[in-house]
């Protein structure tokens, strides 16, 4: 893309999309399923990871109800544009990915932690697979003991981008439902087979509670997740 057109895009987009969002919040009835889970994980761990899959990213500014708390975000525009964003809501970001940078970003989200933040996630950005949970996440819990609560967003008024993740972009005037599903926990010392196996588990859960919302507010669930090239 023409550096110029990119950095245009940069300047403009977070701007519309953050103004849009906080529109969808005033004119959305929003519904929040099993959200104490926040304040006991809390109360027994200090702090948490939040984990949603990023095609459920535009409302998930109100899925937290504190302002302390950081994401991981890649150099890649769209992961920008999103940061940008939510650095509009108050929220924090540290760069790295799980494919470049992702040691680096995993030791600043760490040093957040110790500082008192919380830690969002969606485990299968920035550029995908779609629905597949990558490593990064786990090895954060692992590392910081911190518990991974999986949380999800659907809307009955609502449409499906042809984007990679197929992103679920609300309409105005409609239902919104967050749904938490119950901490995931890492040992610190889960060897290989269990940290994937917990993997796997937070992959069935995020599925899960997606599909589940989906239906609740009656849109069709999103399309299965692509075949695994592994």
């Amino acid at each position: 893309m023409n550096p110029l057109r990119e950095k245009l895009l940069l300047a403009v987009v977070p701007r519309l999309g953050y103004a849009y969002i906080r529109l969808l919040r005033l004119t959305m009835r929003l519904e929040y399923r099993n959200r104490d889970v926040l304040e006991r994980a809390r109360a027994e761990a200090g702090h948490y990871i939040l984990a949603f899959w990023h095609s459920r990213f535009v409302m998930m500014p109100y899925c937290y109800p504190g302002d302390r708390l950081v994401v991981l975000s890649s150099r890649h525009r769209d992961s920008q544009m999103l940061a940008r964003i939510l650095g509009r809501f108050g929220l924090d970001r540290v760069w790295g990915s799980s494919t470049s940078g992702g040691a680096l970003g995993l030791r600043a989200l760490l040093r957040r932690v110790r500082e008192g933040y919380d830690v969002g996630f969606t485990p299968d950005g920035p550029r995908g697979p779609r629905r597949r949970a990558k490593a990064g996440v786990v090895a954060a819990a692992k590392l910081s003991g911190l518990p991974i609560i999986p949380v999800t967003f659907s809307a009955s008024r609502a449409r499906r981008l042809k984007s990679w993740d197929r992103t679920l972009l609300p309409k105005l005037f409609g239902h919104g439902l967050f749904i938490y599903g119950e901490p995931i926990r890492i040992p610190r010392d889960a060897g290989e087979a269990e940290v994937e196996r917990l993997r796997c588990v937070l992959e069935s859960e995020l599925d899960r509670l997606t599909d589940t919302a989906d239906g609740e507010v009656g849109i069709p669930p999103e399309e299965a997740r692509p075949p695994s090239t592994a």
